[in-house]
């Protein structure tokens, strides 16, 4: 009876342990919306299963992003700004040129287009020398065949004659089509010369140089001859062959003389004074100028200018001559700038554009104080937006003057750095200048080395 019981006792603990073992195996239930717990009679002894990682658990860690480079500016430096675009149209490819000239020699080329702010190479005299002192270079650079200008120009001793001259400024008897770079061209005539010296009086740099050469374009036969330093003369012909032509001469340069034996439909352009490597700078400076004459000069010919002087910046200073006292919409004379900056996008694909506001300029109010004009303030708004719109740098001139009453302060500064027209700097209010212009392009060349450093960290 005893091992009966025991028996069946043990056959219901089988059975029973059994049934709960399947149980383990059903589909969760729910019950009243519960879900009910599932049976496992061996979860005390079963042995942990290890959880399964979250799926966003697997995947590696997001990238570290680096925080953009942002440029900064010297505490009381008007810094140059740069709105380039993958263009490269700012500052970038003078930047560059300046690296490639610390690793081989070469020439660093700048032309600086103006008005009659720059004229006599006011400012861009003390540029051109700190920048030659700092990056090497020498010479005057270019200087046209003939100038109203030449008898207080300080930077070379500039003497000619037997030229018929051409200016776009000129009333009548101007042809667009033949004009150079500059808005000139001369046409010679018998016994025709021109001499350039160089100078030591206002800057260094300026006494000799090693290449001298004179830029022109004939349609028939042309013979030219040089003598350097007083010296041997030299003669050529050329051909003509459709193209700008240039002569040079090398050498320990203090002075060139070229003299025209033979010229058939010739016209000419200027003439250089550089080195063989480093900064040259060019002045473009062109009387009652507004920048808009730089649209007429022919494609092709600043194209072929291009390829005999390349240029690394092209710096635009405008504005005297378009300002007015109350001035306050310029959007006629942005839209004629606009077209001027695509036509020297275009002769000059690989040059850098800066362009330089208009400074201050005051005006005596009907009780005999001077202000500036409000017209000065809003064209230096249009000119930056300008500058944003073409992807081009801009620096503040106006700004770096001194702002609103500056070009009094200079005219009436001990001595003084403007004339009493408080419209036109002399060569002192250059000096300044060029200093600050100069200062914000060393600036912006080691914020650009800083950038590409960080870059490529």
């Amino acid at each position: 009876m005893e091992k009966s019981v025991l028996r069946h006792t043990g056959l219901f603990v089988f059975i029973v342990t059994g049934l709960l073992l399947l149980m383990n195996g059903l589909p969760g239930l729910t019950w009243r919306g519960r879900v009910l717990r599932r049976v496992d009679i061996l979860g005390d002894v079963r042995p942990p299963v290890e959880a399964l990682h979250d799926a966003d658990s697997l995947l590696p860690p997001p990238p570290e992003v680096k925080p953009a480079f942002v440029d900064t500016c010297r505490t009381g430096m008007t810094c140059i700004e740069d709105y380039s675009d993958s263009t490269l149209r700012g500052m970038t490819a003078f930047y560059r040129a300046l690296d490639d000239l610390a690793k081989r020699p070469r020439h660093v080329r700048i032309a600086y287009f103006g008005d009659s702010f720059i004229e006599a190479d006011i400012l861009t005299a003390d540029l051109r020398e700190k920048l030659q002192q700092k990056y090497g270079g020498c010479g005057v650079g270019f200087v046209t065949i003939t100038s109203m200008t030449s008898g207080y120009r300080p930077t070379v001793r500039h003497s000619f004659s037997g030229w018929s001259s051409h200016s776009i400024m000129d009333s009548v008897f101007f042809d667009r089509s033949k004009q150079g770079v500059s808005g000139h061209y001369f046409v010679p005539r018998a016994g025709a010369y021109v001499e350039l010296r160089g100078q030591t009086a206002y800057a260094s740099r300026l006494d000799t140089c090693r290449r001298a050469s004179i830029f022109f374009y004939n349609r028939g036969e042309t013979t030219l001859s040089v003598q350097v330093n007083r010296g041997e003369v030299v003669t050529r012909s050329f051909h003509p062959v459709g193209d700008l032509q240039e002569m040079e001469v090398d050498g320990n340069i203090g002075s060139v003389r070229w003299q025209v034996e033979k010229a058939d439909s010739t016209l000419f352009y200027g003439l250089a004074l550089d080195d063989t490597a480093g900064i040259s700078l060019d002045n473009f400076s062109l009387r009652g100028s507004s920048g808009l004459t730089l649209r007429s000069v022919p494609v092709w010919m600043m194209c072929e200018f291009n390829r005999q002087r390349p240029y690394d910046l092209i710096i635009l200073q405008y504005g005297l001559n378009v300002a007015t006292k109350r001035g306050s919409n310029y959007d006629r004379y942005i839209a004629g700038m606009q077209t001027t900056l695509q036509h020297l996008k275009e002769a000059f694909p690989q040059a850098g554009i800066l362009m330089v506001s208009v400074g201050d300029r005051d005006y005596k109010t009907e009780d005999g104080s001077l202000r500036t004009m409000p017209g000065i303030k809003n064209l230096v708004r249009y000119q930056q937006n300008l500058a944003a719109d073409e992807a081009v740098a801009f620096w503040n001139m106006f700004e770096a003057m001194g702002g609103e009453g500056s070009m009094a302060e200079m005219v009436h500064a001990k001595p003084s750095m403007a004339n009493y027209d408080y419209t036109h700097i002399n060569f002192r209010g250059g000096k300044h200048l060029a200093g600050l212009l100069y200062e914000a392009l060393v600036y912006g060349k080691e914020q650009y080395d800083r950038r590409r450093a960080y870059e490529e960290e």
